[in-house]
């Protein structure tokens, strides 16, 4: 575990010199502390600390206890790390200092991950980094939040963090935070079986650590690179690594500076409690001073005295009942503890459960789908036909089900975050209402879109989220109305110079809802009743998953309905937008203009049963493919050949398709790359734009979506090429 000084630290009352001052000090205690050297960095802060006292600065003083915490608990001293935590903890009652409170909620995660509360430490991270952007903090939380990610083997997030890492831009700490990520992608690539890739990371940190100095790392380097070489069975090199690092604990330098550190330690602790002791005897002086001016005051002392002694036998009886009462409360407290870590653990394991059920029912789902759509397009027999339809229509319901599920299931784990990007908010429900005039169509209703001109063209904001708040409810109206009409309607309500406040409504007139049950509508799987479910069908979460997706905005959702009369669902939103508009330059392209033949692609999909659908249905469009099963035999025929695009899979065994995406970015930075998954609750699309796709498909997808993209991604890039 590593926790490392923050640099932005505030000096109080220092005047200029005292400030440059203690600038060095601290950057020399970094330099002490990089090296192992505890009892030089020990007593350097203890330098701070003087000052701070002379100077009265609570916050320089504030930022030394949280160092002093930091390197007991690095060394394994957890009591005496909890005692200057808890001295910082109440100088920051009395101190406004936001820096100082997010560095105390970063101790108080690396207390809790030392403790293996993995999850109490996540969500201290989190709470620290909302209070401060110190660049240094936040590469300390990213180091400490991989460590805590390994621990609950979510290992695709530690991974992510620590590359981050590695190049990162610190000026202060760079090299030792490299080198610390390496070391820990090392121990990573050991745990996933990856010997080789173990190597390069320990070797890499190894190289750090010697041109810098750094004692700690070089032996866990040497340690880490005896153990790799030994499990891969070359014994020279592990026996050259194991002598060494034998020579480096056996060095005659550790053996003193072990002393050495543990004297420092007992000197450092001597003095603070000195330095109590003389303020105390500072005030006695004081007193005695006093006393000796009149009799009338020593008479007066000695009273008072006299009454402090009655008072002292007084408070001793009360102090026995409190210490009693506080192991009591001690006791309690840690039962709640335990029982509040055993209700995140179970929350936890519901949110992986469901996760992990959503994720695999897409994948025979996906070919559930894929061969119905196949059989389909082959001209079945006329009574074979009605069977497939049925057939299609299951699967498409179920999947919606899965997706209701993964959505609420996020929502529930605080997964989702609003996206703030540019876009078209006319398209957007332009788009939702095409979508779904064929289901208009069936009920024989009038599907309408009333869009107010004076709505800015460019807005900032979630396209992805508006347009499933949207989808659910014109589809939750279309349910329930017949021979009518669902209008959506967009209004400006108030424009300021970069941010307008929009009004929405969805209405219909189809069979309305009772006041009664307008009160449980936007619960979990509430529908009114059940013989409403068992005629409209559907699962009962639309209406929670807009409810909580409208929370993400700040806004709120709202209900007006009669029975018989119809429905309205309305709501406000504040939305940035783009002030000044420049000119558009339209890339959209019509299906009908994607020339597919001759076309020749790389799918990447390890499930057999996946790689022969997916290869008809672009047999279907006279496209031709190669097949890879993993991540690696990817990467090599990426490279040794040229396709047109990629499709690639997410989830797979070895390395996974982000990072097989990386790895083809390196030398192929403009193939378009799709990615085709059956998305999980530690999914995020950003992440996979980050990684270098160019675009998502989820798995199981409709044939029309999965042609569009592919389409979409290779003319469009033609046609902005050529622009």
């Amino acid at each position: 575990m590593c926790i490392i000084l923050c640099t932005q630290l505030s000096f109080g009352q220092n005047d200029g010199n005292s400030t440059t001052d203690v600038k060095k000090i601290f950057d020399q205690f970094m330099e002490y502390r990089h090296q192992n050297n505890v009892d030089q960095a020990m007593e350097t802060l203890n330098k701070a600390a003087n000052i701070a006292e002379s100077n009265e600065d609570t916050k320089l003083l504030l930022d030394t206890y949280h160092q002093y915490s930091r390197l007991f608990l690095e060394e394994g001293d957890r009591d005496t790390a909890m005692d200057y935590w808890n001295i910082a903890s109440l100088l920051l009652k009395d101190t406004s200092y936001s820096y100082g409170q997010a560095f105390h909620l970063y101790l108080e995660a690396a207390i809790r991950y030392d403790e293996g509360n993995n999850f109490q430490a996540l969500k201290q991270l989190e709470e620290s980094r909302k209070l401060s952007n110190n660049r240094n903090l936040t590469n300390n939380i990213l180091l400490l939040e991989a460590s805590i990610y390994t621990n609950i083997e979510k290992y695709d997030d530690a991974i992510k963090n620590l590359h981050a890492l590695i190049v990162n831009s610190d000026d202060k700490e760079r090299a030792f935070l490299a080198t610390r990520a390496n070391l820990q992608l090392a121990d990573i690539s050991v745990k996933l079986d990856d010997l080789e890739e173990g190597v390069i990371h320990s070797k890499a940190a190894l190289e750090l650590a010697q041109k810098h100095g750094f004692a700690k790392e070089i032996r866990e380097a040497f340690e880490a690179l005896a153990k790799i070489y030994e499990a891969n069975e070359n014994f020279e090199q592990s026996l050259f690594y194991a002598r060494g690092l034998a020579q480096i604990k056996d060095s005659i330098f550790n053996l003193q500076k072990a002393r050495l550190e543990s004297d420092t330690a007992e000197k450092i602790r001597y003095d603070h409690l000195m330095n109590e002791m003389n303020k105390l005897q500072a005030k006695n002086e004081e007193l005695s001073e006093s006393k000796n001016r009149s009799e009338i005051t020593a008479i007066l002392t000695s009273a008072f005295l006299t009454i402090i002694s009655l008072l002292a036998v007084s408070l001793f009886r009360n102090n026995q009942i409190k210490l009693k009462t506080n192991d009591l409360l001690y006791t309690k407290n840690k039962e709640l503890e335990l029982a509040r870590d055993a209700a995140v653990s179970a929350m936890e394991a519901k949110t992986n459960f469901l996760s992990t059920v959503t994720h695999e029912l897409r994948t025979p789902l996906y070919a559930v789908t894929g061969l119905t759509h196949l059989l389909l397009e082959e001209n079945p027999a006329d009574h074979q036909k009605e069977h497939l339809k049925s057939l299609k229509f299951s699967g498409e319901y179920l999947l919606n089900f899965i997706n209701d599920i993964l959505q609420i299931n996020k929502i529930d784990a605080d997964k989702l975050e609003p996206l703030n990007i540019e876009f078209k908010l006319h398209k957007v429900l332009d788009d939702v209402v095409e979508s779904l005039q064929q289901n208009a169509h069936e009920k024989k209703t009038e599907l309408i879109l009333d869009y107010d001109p004076t709505i800015p063209k460019k807005l900032l904001g979630d396209p992805i989220k508006l347009s499933q708040i949207f989808m659910n409810l014109v589809g939750n109206a279309l349910k329930f109305t017949k021979n009518g009409k669902v209008e959506v309607i967009a209004k400006m309500l108030k424009k300021e110079e970069d941010s307008a406040k929009l009004y929405f409504e969805v209405r219909d007139n189809g069979i309305g809802i009772s006041e009664d049950q307008q009160k449980n509508i936007f619960e979990s799987f509430e529908q009114g009743s059940i013989q409403i479910n068992r005629e409209y069908g559907g699962t009962g979460l639309g209406l929670t998953i807009v409810k909580s997706l409208l929370g993400l905005f700040g806004s709120t959702i709202h209900l007006e309905s009669e029975l018989g009369q119809g429905s309205s669902f309305y709501f406000e939103m504040d939305i940035d937008y783009e002030a000044k508009e420049g000119e558009d330059i339209s890339f959209e392209l019509n299906p009908e203009e994607f020339q597919f033949k001759g076309l020749h692609v790389l799918v990447v999909e390890d499930n057999k049963i996946n790689q022969v659908i997916t290869k008809k249905m672009l047999t279907k469009k006279e496209i031709t493919c190669d097949i890879a099963n993993n991540g690696n035999e990817a990467i090599d025929l990426a490279k040794n050949n040229r396709y047109d695009a990629i499709l690639m899979d997410i989830h797979m065994p070895g390395i996974s398709g982000e990072e097989a995406t990386r790895q083809i970015r390196k030398f192929d930075p403009n193939i378009p790359i799709i990615a085709l998954t059956a998305i999980s609750l530690d999914d995020s699309l950003d992440s996979f734009y980050e990684a270098g796709c160019n675009d998502v498909v989820t798995k199981p997808f409709k044939p029309e979506v999965f042609y569009q993209k592919i389409g979409e991604n290779i003319f469009r890039r033609k046609m902005e090429g050529s622009v």
